[in-house]
């Protein structure tokens, strides 16, 4: 049993709410079958095929071994899924003749769904929810109670749909199967990614329900008994509400324009109405309870009894501005949240005929700047001219910190809210205060009852911005009546469900396709058969015209823009895309970065200047402990593999042939950067080797990760005014080669503490242009006040013998950075009679923030260290308790000290003193390190681990075991 607080009071429901009017579909015994019999397994909901195969021993782990190959057989099958309706028919009373609704939350994707032998729908779009009218199909006296939902095939029906004589060719590449992601509304990365499998599954992918409706019984909640969710207030009564609308804005607020920050705030409710009682005088409350405030009852429409669809019905209620604290993230302020009650009544008399419901919410504005910079920027700040392209929180510009969310798995339904968690929680422990949620994975949900699990709730509570995108990802995608409608319905319903959340920062309609449409005629020859001017008005009425007219006639509050990576506007009013129509010299829109080059890791002129950076990365391997739960033999334990490079799907195979002969160049672009700037590991033990290959290509990610977010976050002081950085990418969805900071497992990468490191608010780093021995150290800061303190750096040989030190005061003023010195030539630069192989510089600085005293570190090396003289540090390791280990170096400096805590355990590694993450770090002689490892008791099946199976290594042994 489970406690809800409903309210004020304390009620008692089973997790899978068996109720007399909520009754889910979960609680029902699901048969699995393919289309000729041959497989016949138990079910269950939500889930998907595979899931259900695996429980009953049909398949192994899909994500084991090879089995996103040789699994290839269940996407080429049809499956149904089969109940008796029994125990939901057992509820009703003999006499019943109430209405009953039948929800489908999510259903992924081309179903037929029948009921008592009769047919209920097909559908086809992975993105809505479903709502029937079955009333006069099931009943107390149903004779037939099976309920069938059959899925064909999301890839051959694709196939057939693109086969069609007038379906449009989309002259984009393909991951792994080809050529019909774009006619289907389904994940794109489903069908593969260059990070990720392509099971294409399908499945009952979210809970779902039948609601009983009934026009003689009330509700027996009244405004002070609310339901916590809306789906909820159906529990006895008289009324589902289908959908939730609650957006905050300003008063006079409109799209794309800035809002008055001191007007009243407004709250605009919406709901999506069936009901089997007629209401010819209904009223809406709204009522703030930590504020002491609510509403009078408002009038709204009239809301006919009818259950075959829902009347959506909306009020404003406005309350000062002065009244609510304004939400934050987490590093500006306070994610300040309220609860809202919202109470429908019927009408006066009965007054029990009233549905009421509590809704969490906050108060902020939330703004994209698009518009030019004035000439007086120009001038007086030496902006470069063109537009602006940053985030304003509440009236503030601040500067964007982030990475971006693919899906956790590649299966929907065992996504757990305690994974997600994590995952934002280790962003925020990282420094950023933006997650990008990627545009061809999923549209995040907001509630477990609906969605499975939480997303939108947990960014609000832990204050982190969602930068939200539409699921279209680089392809061209057909216009045509059939995908407009569907497309319409999705996004509305997607729009009106995120709303309520303060989090959500915007809506890109689509992730990286203006870039396609600019390159058509640069890419493909004049002769291809096809026509680029074409494309660009499909392109223009998806993402210019229809996306952005029906988030805007949702929602006013949040900006939208046509594409993830954009040149941004021409005009906001008329809503205009700029594309190629551009002025050279000036800076527009934003951008993003992918250099493979390892030549290039750290050549800060093949680095962007550009207003805002929204994807930028380089891929490594998973480390040794997740590649031991995939790997099933000893010989697969290997940088080359098949096995592993399996696991690496850069570059794409471009089709269903497998091997994937694209992955080698992948491999290579990860080898030959470890090979020239890290030691090349190479022990006389083959796991080791292995382990020490896995590791330095995280390294080096992290190496050429914090360079380019440095270069990106010391542009808020230079011409381009850079306020944006946002790294490709924050979470796997399988054990794999990808560009994540974090393991599929959520285990740390070494890029996850590198960002705590480069994303800390006052920063140090020494920015050094080898072409012509330039070094730069600048503090950049992105508080909104001037910071002040000082900087110590600090020459050291690899022996941790201290050459040199020199003390530098530093005041930085507000979104900027301070040069603290600038040398050139190495004569200049290096401790006298120095080689540079020889030495490095340890920076550090400590500096007043809100009062209080940060630090932080960095370190410049003045060539490769793969040239670098380093010699055995000789490391050793003190265990105390609560899993502290202090770290010491007996011989000589450990660059890139790293600690791996062992399998079946989930946590991060902190300094005890502060909190901090704190891994991957140089460990010097007579300068100890302490480290606390904190569990995720959520996510660990082993919560005792032995502080002996923690491992330390170092470059050193990249070539020592």
């Amino acid at each position: 049993m489970s406690l809800l607080y409903l309210g004020l009071f304390l009620v008692v429901y089973t997790p899978s709410l068996v109720l007399a009017s909520v009754f889910s579909l979960s609680d029902l015994a699901w048969t699995l079958k393919n289309q000729n019999g041959s497989i016949v397994v138990p079910a269950s909901i939500p889930s998907h095929v595979h899931l259900d195969l695996l429980k009953a021993g049909i398949i192994t782990e899909p994500v084991l071994g090879i089995n996103d190959f040789t699994q290839r057989w269940i996407v080429n099958d049809n499956w149904t899924y089969t109940a008796d309706l029994t125990p939901f028919l057992e509820t009703l009373p003999s006499d019943s003749h109430d209405a009953k609704l039948l929800v489908f939350y999510g259903l992924d994707t081309i179903a037929n769904i029948t009921l008592a032998g009769q047919p209920v729908a097909w559908v086809n779009n992975q993105f809505q929810q479903y709502v029937f009218d079955i009333t006069n199909v099931v009943g107390s006296e149903t004779t037939d109670a099976n309920i069938t939902v059959a899925f064909e095939s999301a890839w051959l029906y694709g196939q057939n749909v693109s086969s069609l004589p007038d379906v449009e060719f989309s002259p984009t590449i393909d991951f792994e199967y080809p050529g019909v992601r774009n006619v289907i509304r389904k994940t794109q990365s489903d069908f593969g990614w260059d990070w990720g499998p392509a099971f294409v599954p399908s499945g009952i992918f979210k809970p779902a329900y039948i609601i009983t409706l009934s026009e003689s019984s009330a509700s027996n909640r009244t405004s002070n008994q609310p339901a916590s969710h809306p789906l909820l207030v159906s529990e006895t009564g008289p009324i589902f509400i289908e959908e939730l609308s609650l957006e905050i804005s300003k008063a006079g607020q409109m799209p794309l324009a800035t809002p008055e920050q001191d007007a009243d705030w407004v709250i605009k409710v919406g709901l999506a109405v069936r009901s089997v009682v007629a209401a010819d005088t209904p009223t809406i409350t709204i009522a703030i309870p930590e504020l002491g405030m609510e509403s009078v009852p408002l009038n709204i429409d009239p809301i006919p009894a009818s259950t075959a669809s829902s009347t959506f019905v909306t009020v404003n209620f406005s309350i000062p501005d002065s009244v609510p604290q304004r939400w934050y993230p987490h590093d500006l302020g306070t994610p300040q949240l309220y609860n809202f009650t919202i109470t429908l009544s019927l009408s006066d008399d009965p007054p029990s005929q009233s549905a009421s419901f509590t809704a969490r919410s906050g108060f902020r504005t939330i703004e994209l700047a698009q518009t030019p910079y004035s000439q007086d920027d120009i001038e007086t700040r030496g902006i470069i001219p063109g537009d602006q392209w940053h985030f304003v929180i509440n009236g503030n510009t601040f500067y964007s910190k982030g990475s971006s969310i693919v899906p956790f798995d590649p299966f929907y339904p065992r996504v757990t809210t305690d994974q997600v968690r994590w995952v934002l929680q280790s962003a925020i422990n990282s420094g950023q205060n933006m997650v990008r949620v990627w545009g061809g994975g999923i549209y995040q949900p907001s509630d477990k009852l609906t969605g499975g699990y939480e997303f939108y709730p947990l960014c609000d509570e832990l204050g982190i911005l969602a930068w939200s995108e539409m699921i279209f990802s680089d392809a061209l995608y057909p216009i045509n009546d059939f995908l407009v409608d569907s497309v319409e319905t999705e996004v509305r319903q997607n729009v009106r469900r995120v709303n309520k959340h303060p989090s959500n920062a915007q809506w890109a309609g689509s992730n990286e396709i203006e870039g396609i449409i600019e390159t058509l005629d640069e890419v493909f020859p004049l002769n291809f058969p096809f026509d680029a001017a074409h494309y660009e008005g499909e392109f223009l009425t998806l993402f210019q015209d229809t996306l952005y007219n029906v988030a805007f006639q949702e929602q006013t509050s949040v900006p939208y823009t046509d594409s993830s990576t954009t040149n941004g506007i021409l005009s906001l009013n008329p809503y205009v895309l700029r594309l190629n129509n551009k002025t050279a010299g000036d800076i527009y829109g934003n951008t993003e970065r992918y250099n493979y080059i390892a030549t290039a890791a750290f050549d800060y002129t093949t680095y962007p200047v550009a207003r805002f950076v929204n994807e930028f990365g380089f891929h490594s391997m998973p480390s040794f402990y997740t590649w031991e739960e995939v790997l099933t033999s000893p010989d697969d334990f290997s940088i080359d593999s098949s096995v592993v490079l399996s696991h690496l799907h850069h570059y794409p195979a471009g089709g269903l042939e497998w091997p994937n002969l694209n992955a080698l160049p992948g491999l290579l672009e990860m080898e030959a950067a470890v090979a020239l700037w890290l030691p090349l590991p190479g022990t006389s033990d083959s796991n080791q080797t292995f382990a020490q290959w896995c590791w330095s290509t995280q390294v080096f990610q992290t190496m050429t990760m914090i360079s380019e977010i440095a270069w990106y976050r010391h542009g808020a002081g230079q011409g381009e005014n850079n306020l944006g950085a946002l790294v490709w990418q924050a979470n796997d969805i399988w054990p794999g080669a990808s560009w994540s900071a974090m393991e599929r497992s959520g285990r740390w990468k070494v890029l996850q503490y590198g960002e705590a490191n480069i994303f800390s608010p006052v920063v140090i780093y020494p920015f050094w242009t080898a072409s012509n021995e330039t070094l730069d150290v600048l503090v950049i800061s992105d508080r909104w006040e001037p910071v002040s303190g000082t900087a110590q750096l600090t020459w050291y040989d690899w022996s941790g013998t201290v050459l040199n030190a020199s003390t530098h005061s530093f005041t930085v003023p507000a979104l900027n950075n301070s040069l603290i010195l600038s040398e050139q030539g190495l004569d200049n630069i290096l401790p006298a009679g120095q080689d540079a192989s020889e030495v490095w510089m340890l920076l550090n600085l400590t500096a007043n923030v809100n009062s209080q005293t940060v630090a932080h570190e960095q370190y410049f090396t003045p060539t490769s260290l793969a040239l670098a003289n380093l010699s055995d540090p000789s490391i050793e390791v003190s265990a105390g308790s609560d899993l502290t280990f202090t770290l010491s170096a007996k011989g000589a400096v450990a660059p890139w000290t790293w600690i791996d805590h062992p399998a079946n355990v989930v946590g991060a590694f902190v300094d005890p003193s502060s909190g901090a993450p704190l891994n991957g770090f140089y460990l010097i002689p007579g300068l100890d390190r302490t480290v606390q490892f904190v569990i995720n008791s959520a996510l660990s099946s082993n919560l005792t681990p032995d502080p002996s199976a923690f491992v330390v290594r170092s470059l050193w042994n990249n070539t020592h075991a």
